[in-house]
């Protein structure tokens, strides 16, 4: 592990940062030791605090195990790792960004579409109208209001699994997607406040397979744009 000393002193998440991005470039290898703490504090001019809680987090990102011998030994992420390192993968430059976020664009479509149908089913009247309520909100009320329409169709759903999927995909992507959607000219389409009224109105009408139908279509085109881009980058 050829690394330079942190300038400063080093908070945990600074060297965990640092480790992620080690392994994830593929300079720590699936199968390599990692250093030990002590080690780890010299070479990267931090105190061993700082290591013992930066290696929580990668083994809790399950990018590293503890193997017999007491070794703490790099994981295949591809295998190991879940959706909370999404930004970092994207980060490190091992998957190129702009696949990452068409992949997450493509997963949240899938999520989305049966979510809607469930929420149809499923959402009391008061929960209805929260979803109508939401959708006026476009597209002035930008990336915030979609948030907020989305988490309320998801929440509507009764799907915990939905709900937590969602709360990573955003968390992992948050800037990185809307700096991409503005420079792809994909504002007016994932924005689109006819397309999110006539959604909620199915959802309203408690039309569970025209919800599903709408909110498919509505993504398709950013999904096979962002395909597009990712393609010829």
């Amino acid at each position: 592990m050829d690394v330079t000393p942190i300038a400063r002193t080093a908070v945990s998440d600074e060297v965990l940062a640092r480790l992620v991005d080690e392994i994830l470039s593929g300079r720590l290898a699936p199968g390599d030791a990692l250093p030990g703490e002590r080690d780890l504090a010299e070479r990267l001019g931090v105190n061993r605090h700082a290591v013992r809680e930066a290696l929580k987090g990668v083994r809790q990102a399950g990018l590293v195990q503890i193997a017999q011998g007491g070794k703490t030994r790099v994981l295949d992420w591809r295998e190991s790792a879940g959706l909370d390192v999404l930004s970092a993968v994207a980060a490190a430059g091992v998957v190129p960004p702009l696949r990452v976020l068409r992949d997450v664009t493509e997963m949240r479509r899938a999520i989305a579409a049966d979510a809607a149908r469930l929420c149809a089913d499923r959402a009391s009247a008061a929960h209805r109208a929260v979803i109508v309520e939401l959708a006026q909100g476009y597209p002035d009320g930008g990336y915030a209001a979609d948030a907020a329409f989305w988490i309320a169709v998801i929440d509507g759903s009764g799907n915990l699994a939905y709900r937590l999927a969602l709360n990573t995909l955003l968390a992992g992507m948050r800037g990185v997607g809307e700096r991409t959607f503005g420079a792809l000219g994909l504002d007016g389409e994932l924005l689109d406040r006819q397309a999110h009224l006539d959604l909620a109105a199915s959802i309203a009408d408690g039309d569970a397979d025209a919800a599903y139908v709408k909110t498919s279509e509505l993504l398709a085109g950013i999904v096979s744009a962002l395909d597009a881009a990712a393609a010829s980058s």
